[in-house]
């Protein structure tokens, strides 16, 4: 009576062969963006401020720092987008609370325009780090244009206060200057002529323009005190920016969140690890301030990888190659290295209209890639198993198909 192989019965190599093939196949299922938001967090890092009070000391340098690759950082791809583009040859102002130069991560390349060169709440570092930190001393943590120059333009007062005439002024002196992008961290409740203008003239300089969708932090309208109802906010809502939502590790935002009427992207915000206006430590931040600097930070990788784009053109791509969603979500490395329609579709027109609550499907790319990985390496294990079953009878019935005469008698006839 004939017995059904075991895994122990069959020969060694065969069974080290399906058991490696067996652990390879299960471990994408094992590590989804719960895991991965919990090994990048090993350390508390104190939270970076969108504005201090008039009587509040400037933020000082953090103790700690981040040891293991931020969960964005995995999310946007960043690995794989870099031997393409590095952001060299591009400049990206930032609009906000300056940016420190003696910030290690950016060293030698930060220029400011006036006072820019001192932040005292840390904002605007933390978004140019965003944009364009380099690796320091082995930290892994990095920003997605990491060769790009950065040009430090004040858009607020010392301590983070900004109104529609110090951001038009922000957005004014960053064109002169000779930006090629721009991300600006504020989103006012009103607009302004002159803040309008600004815009204007940036864009007919060829300028992209980024801005957050929301006010930071977006910790809610409850918190706030501000009506929930989705509404405009400025200049995200011009015509010809680009307007950025913030989302955390698993595609969310907090229910309470305050909500655009209209955004042209989404990228990650919430929850995010970034540099400090001095010292080597880091801190983590929350608000659509910081997905637009991410914006901002691809555009730079795009318009660097492809110098004949437009600005406008620059934003369709980002756009057209995002991941589809109900704010689609930034993906650098099909806008750098797709292959997108490119048309002369302005940038800023708007995605849909709000409310803009996103589902939670899917944090990232890597984790759809991981399952097929994994569906591949399942197939492969059961042909092996199979092969390691069916080739010992094969040879005992000297290679003939079964049912065939003498082919499993004892003493049979062989050839």
């Amino acid at each position: 009576m004939s017995r059904r192989p075991r895994l122990a019965h069959l020969p060694r190599t065969a069974r080290m062969l399906t058991v490696s093939l067996c652990l390879g196949a299960l471990l994408p299922l094992v590590s989804g963006p719960e895991t991965a938001a919990a090994d990048d967090a090993p350390v508390r890092l104190p939270v970076m401020p969108a504005r201090l009070d008039a009587d509040a000391a400037c933020t000082g340098a953090s103790a700690q720092r981040a040891t293991t690759v931020p969960w964005e950082q995995g999310n946007l791809q960043l690995t794989g987008t870099w031997p393409f583009s590095d952001g060299s040859g591009v400049t990206v102002a930032v609009v906000d609370t300056g940016v420190s130069t003696k910030a290690p991560a950016l060293s030698g390349r930060v220029t400011a325009v006036g006072a820019a060169g001192q932040d005292c709440v840390g904002h605007g570092t933390f978004v140019a780090g965003l944009v364009a930190a380099a690796t320091v001393d082995g930290v892994r943590f990095a920003g997605v244009a990491r060769r790009a120059r950065i040009l430090a333009v004040r858009g607020t007062d010392e301590r983070g206060a900004a109104t529609a005439q110090s951001v038009a002024s922000g957005i004014a002196e960053a064109t002169a200057a000779g930006a090629d992008v721009i991300t600006v961290s504020s989103a006012l409740p009103q607009g302004s002529t002159g803040l309008t203008k600004s815009v204007e003239a940036a864009l007919a300089k060829d300028v992209l323009v980024v801005a957050a969708a929301v006010p930071d932090p977006a910790t809610g309208s409850a918190a706030r005190g501000e009506d929930p109802a989705p509404r405009a906010y400025w200049p995200a809502a011009q015509s010809g920016v680009l307007s950025v939502l913030d989302v955390d590790a698993q595609g969310r935002r907090p229910d309470d969140a305050l909500l655009p009427r209209a955004a042209d992207l989404a990228a990650p915000g919430d929850g995010v690890v970034g540099i400090g206006p001095r010292g080597g430590g880091h801190f983590i931040g929350s608000g659509a301030s910081f997905a637009a600097a991410y914006t901002a930070g691809a555009a730079a990788l795009v318009r660097s990888a492809h110098p004949d784009l437009t600005a406008a053109q620059t934003a369709a791509r980002l756009t057209a190659s995002a991941y589809p969603d109900d704010v689609p979500r930034l993906d650098p490395f099909a806008a750098v290295t797709g292959v997108v329609p490119q048309t002369p579709a302005r940038a800023g027109a708007p995605a849909r209209e709000a409310p803009l609550r996103l589902p939670a499907d899917d944090a990232a790319g890597p984790v759809r890639r991981a399952a097929m990985f994994a569906a591949a390496g399942a197939a492969l294990v059961l042909l092996v198993v199979w092969a390691a079953l069916a080739l010992p009878r094969a040879r005992a019935r000297n290679w003939r198909p079964a049912g065939a005469p003498g082919a499993d008698e004892p003493g049979g006839a062989r050839s």
